[in-house]
Protein backbone atom coordinates (compact mmCIF):
# COMPACT_ATOMS: atom_id res chain seq x y z
CA UNK A 1 0.00 0.00 0.00
CA UNK A 2 1.51 3.36 -1.51
CA UNK A 3 2.11 5.51 1.64
CA UNK A 4 2.81 9.14 1.82
CA UNK A 5 3.45 11.24 5.34
CA UNK A 6 3.90 15.02 5.35
CA UNK A 7 5.21 17.41 8.20
CA UNK A 8 6.97 20.48 8.56
CA UNK A 9 3.91 22.87 8.61
CA UNK A 10 2.52 25.41 11.22
CA UNK A 11 1.77 29.04 11.90
CA UNK A 12 4.49 31.58 10.59
CA UNK A 13 4.37 35.75 10.29
CA UNK A 14 4.68 37.07 6.82
CA UNK A 15 8.10 37.19 5.63
CA UNK A 16 8.77 33.92 7.21
CA UNK A 17 10.30 30.38 5.93
CA UNK A 18 9.07 26.90 6.58
CA UNK A 19 10.59 23.48 5.69
CA UNK A 20 8.26 21.02 4.55
CA UNK A 21 8.91 17.36 4.43
CA UNK A 22 7.42 13.97 2.91
CA UNK A 23 8.37 10.36 2.88
CA UNK A 24 6.54 7.95 0.42
CA UNK A 25 6.61 4.26 1.01
CA UNK A 26 5.17 1.16 -0.46
CA UNK A 27 5.35 2.14 -4.14
CA UNK A 28 6.23 -0.32 -6.58
CA UNK A 29 6.64 2.42 -9.72
CA UNK A 30 10.39 2.18 -11.36
CA UNK A 31 9.29 5.35 -13.01
CA UNK A 32 7.54 8.29 -10.84
CA UNK A 33 6.92 11.53 -9.69
CA UNK A 34 6.70 13.00 -6.02
CA UNK A 35 5.03 16.20 -6.04
CA UNK A 36 3.58 19.27 -3.82
CA UNK A 37 0.37 20.73 -3.99
CA UNK A 38 -1.85 23.03 -1.84
CA UNK A 39 -5.08 23.72 -1.17
CA UNK A 40 -6.45 26.83 0.42
CA UNK A 41 -9.81 27.66 2.03
CA UNK A 42 -12.53 27.49 -0.88
CA UNK A 43 -10.19 26.96 -3.54
CA UNK A 44 -9.17 24.43 -5.93
CA UNK A 45 -5.80 21.95 -5.13
CA UNK A 46 -2.91 23.85 -7.20
CA UNK A 47 0.57 22.47 -7.92
CA UNK A 48 3.32 23.73 -6.57
CA UNK A 49 6.53 21.11 -7.62
CA UNK A 50 7.70 17.47 -8.49
CA UNK A 51 10.78 15.63 -8.72
CA UNK A 52 10.64 13.25 -12.10
CA UNK A 53 12.79 10.74 -11.25
CA UNK A 54 12.59 9.72 -14.88
CA UNK A 55 14.94 13.10 -15.69
CA UNK A 56 16.09 13.55 -12.12
CA UNK A 57 14.67 17.38 -12.35
CA UNK A 58 12.38 19.01 -10.58
CA UNK A 59 9.96 21.00 -12.00
CA UNK A 60 7.38 24.03 -10.30
CA UNK A 61 4.33 25.41 -11.60
CA UNK A 62 4.51 28.85 -13.35
CA UNK A 63 3.15 30.48 -10.38
CA UNK A 64 4.98 29.37 -8.24
CA UNK A 65 8.32 29.91 -8.80
CA UNK A 66 10.87 32.02 -7.01
CA UNK A 67 9.79 31.37 -3.31
CA UNK A 68 9.46 28.07 -2.85
CA UNK A 69 12.29 25.18 -3.53
CA UNK A 70 11.84 21.33 -3.56
CA UNK A 71 14.65 19.44 -2.64
CA UNK A 72 14.95 15.22 -2.79
CA UNK A 73 16.90 12.48 -0.92
CA UNK A 74 15.99 9.41 -3.63
CA UNK A 75 17.45 6.48 -1.34
CA UNK A 76 14.93 7.54 1.44
CA UNK A 77 11.95 8.65 -1.01
CA UNK A 78 11.59 11.66 0.74
CA UNK A 79 11.33 15.29 -0.73
CA UNK A 80 11.20 18.13 1.20
CA UNK A 81 9.69 21.83 0.54
CA UNK A 82 11.64 25.12 0.99
CA UNK A 83 8.91 28.06 1.54
CA UNK A 84 10.31 31.35 1.82
CA UNK A 85 9.07 35.01 2.30
CA UNK A 86 5.62 33.72 3.00
CA UNK A 87 2.69 35.75 2.49
CA UNK A 88 -0.74 35.45 3.82
CA UNK A 89 -2.13 33.88 0.33
CA UNK A 90 -0.05 30.69 1.21
CA UNK A 91 -2.15 29.82 3.85
CA UNK A 92 -3.08 26.37 2.96
CA UNK A 93 -2.97 22.93 3.18
CA UNK A 94 0.16 21.11 1.75
CA UNK A 95 0.04 17.44 0.21
CA UNK A 96 2.33 15.81 -1.21
CA UNK A 97 1.09 13.24 -3.90
CA UNK A 98 3.04 10.41 -5.95
CA UNK A 99 2.64 8.59 -9.63
CA UNK A 100 3.61 7.44 -12.55
CA UNK A 101 4.98 7.61 -15.79
CA UNK A 102 6.83 10.66 -14.33
CA UNK A 103 6.96 12.31 -18.19
CA UNK A 104 3.43 12.13 -17.86
CA UNK A 105 2.35 13.63 -14.17
CA UNK A 106 5.43 15.81 -14.09
CA UNK A 107 8.32 16.74 -16.68
CA UNK A 108 5.69 16.74 -19.16
CA UNK A 109 2.90 18.60 -17.73
CA UNK A 110 5.02 21.40 -16.60
CA UNK A 111 6.91 21.71 -20.04
CA UNK A 112 3.58 21.70 -21.85
CA UNK A 113 0.92 23.51 -19.64
CA UNK A 114 3.10 25.14 -17.12
CA UNK A 115 1.04 23.42 -14.22
CA UNK A 116 0.95 20.08 -12.18
CA UNK A 117 -2.13 18.86 -12.12
CA UNK A 118 -3.60 17.59 -9.68
CA UNK A 119 -6.07 14.83 -11.21
CA UNK A 120 -3.08 13.37 -12.88
CA UNK A 121 -2.24 11.64 -8.95
CA UNK A 122 -3.69 8.79 -7.43
CA UNK A 123 -1.69 8.28 -4.27
CA UNK A 124 -1.96 11.34 -1.20
CA UNK A 125 -0.36 12.21 1.88
CA UNK A 126 -2.94 13.37 4.97
CA UNK A 127 -1.49 16.82 4.00
CA UNK A 128 -0.02 19.12 6.56
CA UNK A 129 -1.51 23.25 7.61
CA UNK A 130 0.27 25.65 6.89
CA UNK A 131 -0.73 29.14 8.20
CA UNK A 132 0.71 32.92 7.42
CA UNK A 133 -0.12 35.81 9.52
CA UNK A 134 0.01 39.11 8.83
Amino acid sequence: EVHLVESGGGWVQTGGSLRLSCTASGFTFDDYAIAWFRQAPGKAREGVACLDTGDGRIYYQNSMKGRFNMSSDNARNTVWLQMNSLKPEDTAVYYCAIDSPSFVVCGGSSYYTGKIDPENYNYWGQGTRVTVSS
